[in-house]
């Protein structure tokens, strides 16, 4: 089974120097491959210490130099933020520094704060994501860059250096919404799962993402799908429910107010209607129930617990890969790096040794 390694480059409360959380993760990134890793992934942020990830590709790169085999993923590049071009501009060359290791992950995005940041009306992110979407994928396998959209007007330009390879079968998607679900099967994309919502709506939408897969592609199956999971494990259980009750709530914290997940104004806002309901329902329970419930989506526990739990998402949900966080919300360096050397020691060679290439339906997410 494929693992990864995603990284967040968080700095919640200033605590610590900017320069001290990158040279902490860029070591864990650099290590990555001889752990045992398969990829390394972070997503992209702007403006706040939620996530210091502005340019992902140059990060990627960066590892490239370093790695010789490992793959290379975002999660996700947000796709109305920015020129398509310029995002196939950066993957291809990326490509050609890796020799082809790269992944594609997109999104469209829900960060207001970003979205003001660049200028872009929230209420044209989904529109605009299918337009660049589509004009990216194209442009990947053609070499060429051409679109006739409502937002993206692109005349036809020749991409430089020409593809390295077929992107086909490496570019995932995350989506929460049930809308967007169903939008990434339509594009033929394999799809990213992270954790924000009911184990049992999750396989509600892996069944309407698989349906709808097999009806545009003419009967061929989705691809396994890649999930995102936040893991705090310790020898000690007592331990381990620590770092639950206090990194992953903390963690849990921070989405909640990055996203503004109690933001009932998302109801008024074209694609985002499903985020004002859950505004709703945050606001009816309380947003510190709703943390709990975040941290509980992740995974923690002994590193036997650990592996179960992940085992039996892979035979819950028939995954293909997961990209593993070990270091987030405010996680003191050294317990963060105990964690990734724990789950990298004991856990990590268990779900390397799964065999998930002939079960369920699809192919193996990621490319090995």
């Amino acid at each position: 089974m494929h693992v990864g390694l995603g990284l967040t480059f968080q700095n919640l409360h200033d605590r610590v120097t900017d320069s001290d959380v990158f040279r902490h993760e860029l070591g864990l990134a650099a290590r990555a491959e001889d752990q045992g890793f398969d990829s390394v992934w972070t997503p992209e942020h702007h403006f706040t210490g939620y996530m210091m990830t502005p340019n992902v590709p140059q990060f990627l790169s960066w590892v490239a130099a370093k790695t010789k085999r490992i793959k290379l993923g975002t999660t996700v590049t947000v796709l109305p933020w920015q020129n398509p071009v310029r995002i196939a501009e950066s993957f291809l060359l990326l490509d050609q520094f890796s020799e082809g290791r790269a992944i594609l992950g997109i999104g469209r995005g829900l960060g207001k704060e970003e979205f003001d940041g660049f200028n872009v009306p929230m209420g044209e992110a989904r529109k605009r994501f299918r337009e660049y979407a589509e004009c990216l994928l194209a442009g990947l396998e053609t070499g060429v860059m051409q679109y006739d959209g409502e937002y993206l007007k692109q005349s036809p330009v020749e991409l430089r250096p020409r593809p390295y390879a077929s992107y086909n079968g490496r570019v995932f998607a995350s989506a929460v919404s049930p809308e967007s679900v169903k939008l990434m099967a339509s594009l033929n994309v394999g799809l990213m799962i992270i954790a924000q919502k009911p184990w049992n709506r999750v396989e509600e939408d892996l069944q309407a993402y698989r349906t709808r897969f097999l009806e545009v592609s003419g009967g061929r199956p989705a691809p396994k799908p890649v999930v995102v999971a936040f893991v705090a494990v310790n020898e000690d259980a007592a331990k381990a429910q620590e770092m639950r009750d206090k990194y992953l709530v903390e963690y849990a914290r921070s989405t909640s107010a990055f996203y503004q997940f109690g933001n009932k104004e998302f109801a008024n806002i074209e694609g985002y209607e499903y985020y004002g309901a859950l505004a709703a329902s945050v606001e009816k329970n309380g947003i510190e129930k709703f943390n709990n419930f975040l941290a509980d989506l992740q995974i923690w526990g002994r590193p036997e617990e650990v592996t179960e739990k992940l085992r039996s998402m892979v035979e819950r949900f028939d995954v293909g890969s997961f990209i593993i966080y070990t270091q987030f919300g405010d996680m003191p360096f050294e317990v963060g790096r105990d964690n990734y050397e724990l789950f990298a020691r004991k856990v990590l060679p268990q779900l390397k040794d799964l065999d998930v290439s002939a079960a369920g339906a699809g192919q193996v997410s990621v490319p090995a």
